[in-house]
Parts: C-alpha cells; sequence; structure tokens
C-alpha cells in the first residue's frame, strides 16, 4: 500500500528533526491504537538491518523496529541501506510496525482502510455508473470516470481482474468505498513521463499509442507523455482526414519533429510520414521531360486535372494541355477516375510538381481531329456567318 505525495509525507530532514526530539520515546507512543481514516498512512525513512527468508526488518529509532515484506523490493535491499517505508499498521503482539515500500500494492484489511491508500481490488461486476468492486472482504464502487485515463467504451474487460486502485472517499460507518484507478494511473504516467522526458530528444524513433484523433491531425501517447502527429505528417499522400492513415488505439511507429519542454505541459511535435520511404522520389527518379506516362484523374479543378501516377504521387495537367481546342470546363475533356495517357512536360523536384500534357498525345493536323474541330459549335457559328472562307484574304483566325 501507498500514498501520493502530500502533507502527510515527511521529507528525510523532518523525520531526523523529529527523531532527534523523541529521544527514548517510541515512535509507537504517539500512534493511536484505533486507525486514523482521516488522513493518508504515515511514510518515514528507516534502515534496514537484516534480511530473514521473506522479511526485511527495518529500525526507525533503537526502540522503533518494523518489518517489510521482501517481495516489495525489485531486488533484496542492501542491509545498511536508508529506505521510504509506509506504515501500514502497528502489531502490539510483536512490536513492530508492519510496513510496505511506496508505491507497492497489498491486500488491503479492512480495519486500516484509509483514504489515499492505494489496494488491490478485484471487479465483480458492472453497472450503468461504472463498476462493482470487492476489496477487504467488502463491496465498493468504481465511477466509470474513474477506470481509465481515456474513456473505455466496454467495461465489462474488467470484470474478473484485479485492479490497483486508490481509496477516493470512505464511510466506515456506511462500509462505504469508493476506489479510483485513474490515480493511480495518472501518478504512474506523471512518473514516467518525469523519467521520459529526460531521454527524449529531436530526430529520435519512438512507439506511440493513437490516443485521439481531431480533423486537424491525431494525438499519440509515447510512453507517460502525449504528442500531435499534424494531418500533414502522417503520411506522404494527400488525405482529407487522419481516419485514412490511422484509428484509435492503434500503436504506431513515430519520430519526434518538435519539442517544446518549458510549456506546461510538453509539448512535442510527431511525425509518422518521416520514417516511410517517400514514394515520390521513387517515382520520379527516372520520369524525364518527354516521357510517357499513364495515370488516373483523381481531381478536377477550374485551372486543371491532377493526375495519380502511382501511389502518393501526381501530375498536373493545366486546362490549357488539355486539347487543342478551346476548353472552358475541364470536365468537358476529362472525369475523375479516367484513365488517361499523358505526356511530362516538365519535373521540378524542388517543388515536387509535375507538369503533364493531354494534347501534347494528339497531333493539331491529324484528320480525326481536324474533323472533331469541323464539328465545333462556335466554328460552325463562324463558317455560317463567313462562309467556308475560300474567298476571304486570310483564314477565319
Amino acid at each position: 500500500m501507498t500514498t501520493p505525495k502530500g502533507p502527510n509525507r515527511l521529507d528525510p530532514e523532518l523525520e531526523a528533526e523529529i527523531e532527534k526530539s523523541l529521544g527514548d520515546m517510541s515512535i509507537d507512543e504517539l500512534i493511536d491504537d484505533a486507525p486514523d481514516h482521516s488522513s493518508s498512512p504515515k511514510t518515514m525513512t528507516g534502515t534496514v538491518v537484516s534480511i530473514r527468508d521473506a522479511d526485511v526488518f527495518v529500525e526507525f529509532s533503537p526502540r522503533t523496529q518494523g518489518v517489510c515484506p521482501i517481495d516489495h523490493f525489485d531486488e533484496p535491499p542492501a542491509v545498511g541501506t536508508k529506505l521510504e517505508f509506509v506504515v501500514d499498521r502497528h502489531d502490539k503482539e510483536d512490536g513492530l510496525l508492519i510496513l510496505s515500500r511506496p508505491g507497492k500494492v497489498g491486500k488491503a484489511q479492512w480495519n486500516n482502510l484509509a483514504v489515499g491508500q492505494t489496494v488491490e481490488a478485484r471487479c465483480t461486476g458492472t453497472n450503468k455508473g461504472g463498476l462493482e468492486m470487492e476489496v477487504a472482504g467488502q463491496r465498493a464502487f468504481m465511477p466509470a470516470g474513474q477506470v481509465d485515463l481515456r474513456h473505455i467504451p466496454d467495461l465489462n474487460v474488467f470484470v474478473g481482474e484485479k485492479l490497483p486502485c486508490q481509496i477516493t472517499e470512505l464511510d466506515l460507518a456506511r462500509k462505504r468505498i469508493v476506489l479510483s484507478r485513474r490515480e493511480v494511473l495518472a501518478l504512474e504516467r506523471e512518473e514516467k513521463r518525469a523519467k521520459l522526458l529526460e531521454t527524449l530528444e529531436v530526430g529520435q524513433r519512438v512507439s506511440a499509442l493513437i490516443t485521439k484523433i481531431m480533423p486537424y491531425g491525431a494525438f499519440a501517447d509515447i510512453g507517460g507523455l502525449e504528442g500531435l502527429i499534424h494531418i500533414s505528417d502522417l503520411c506522404h499522400q494527400r488525405i482529407h482526414k487522419p481516419e485514412e492513415v490511422v484509428k484509435d488505439g492503434q500503436m504506431v511507429e513515430a519520430q519526434i519533429l518538435k519539442l517544446e519542454l518549458d510549456q506546461d505541459p510538453p509539448r512535442v511535435s510527431l511525425g509518422m510520414k518521416q520514417l516511410a520511404s517517400d514514394p515520390y522520389v521513387s517515382a520520379t527518379g527516372e520520369l524525364t521531360e518527354g516521357a510517357t506516362v499513364t495515370g488516373r484523374i483523381t481531381k478536377l479543378t477550374e485551372f486543371g486535372a491532377f493526375v495519380e501516377l502511382s501511389p502518393g504521387v501526381e501530375g498536373l495537367i493545366h486546362i490549357s494541355q488539355l486539347s487543342h481546342d478551346r476548353v472552358n470546363k475541364v470536365s468537358q475533356v476529362v472525369k475523375v477516375d479516367q484513365i488517361v495517357t499523358v505526356k511530362v512536360l516538365d519535373v521540378d523536384h524542388a517543388r515536387r510538381r509535375i507538369s503533364l500534357s493531354l494534347k501534347a498525345m494528339t497531333d493539331a493536323d491529324d484528320p480525326e481531329t481536324a474533323q472533331d474541330r469541323a464539328e465545333d459549335p462556335a466554328l460552325r457559328k463562324l463558317r455560317a456567318k463567313f462562309g467556308d472562307g475560300q474567298d476571304l484574304k486570310g483564314g477565319l483566325f
């Protein structure tokens, strides 16, 4: 069991001052036999004096000792090491303080529960408001908003699971216990973030969990810290919404593009496309002026039509390059999803622009082209007004 940082947590210097003031007085003389449920468990600094089997014995003063389970340590502590311990209760029969390590979750006992305490609780069911829990043999409740740091659509996944929770409300008379797993996760997240900030640097590759998708990009957790992948940095292809590339809860690989650690909270800009090969480079490496290529019309605009030459690579047929005839609307010549064969006019690698021509694939003097022009409504009107033009000194134009 543990307690979060707060006014009841003493720092080593203050504890040393209290220890000096106590003299030969035992600390247990200051502890009320009845548990104090109005405050969090006490945290003290003691010295490891011996290890016997599964128990670690700790001394706080010549007359005050305690015992802590060895499985509360990542590895057996060395004798003489000074460490922080949480005082769970006082065993009068043995004259020892029963201890636990901060951050370690133990089995709760009803007569030792306290607000702020972190205990292990089992989920027994769900209701419309949250989770039904059991702690120290008593029923407890966890509101849905306190189950996780983010929304969990189906709480049934927790039924039967043992969860580390913090006691947020306790009424012994009514045997009412309200728990929060969110508080425990938030504390763990803060600890992870503090360690993460010491190692982050621009250009670093990280694993990220997509946590939220917005029209302008996707937020991702990189292990205690959230960053933003802007829509323009999701992929090399042109997309209309982030959902085309990522989905909520997906794990992705990203690169750190920018760090603003002086902000609160720190701001992290991430990018996914920076770790993927650029299709433009591979597709245009051998593309030269005059080459003939085939592609699909993807978009029509007032000034021309975009053609997809390969995934992530598009070129533009300007409206003036659609036909030898005058074109008023792009849709008069081509349509979306139409497959066309075009000629490359120019490749600007610096600006990543490819200029294409459809009319260059046809000859202006071709008989079929001339026939098409003969049927042009505008030309028919001119011929009706001026005749066939044989008697004119100049041409119709």
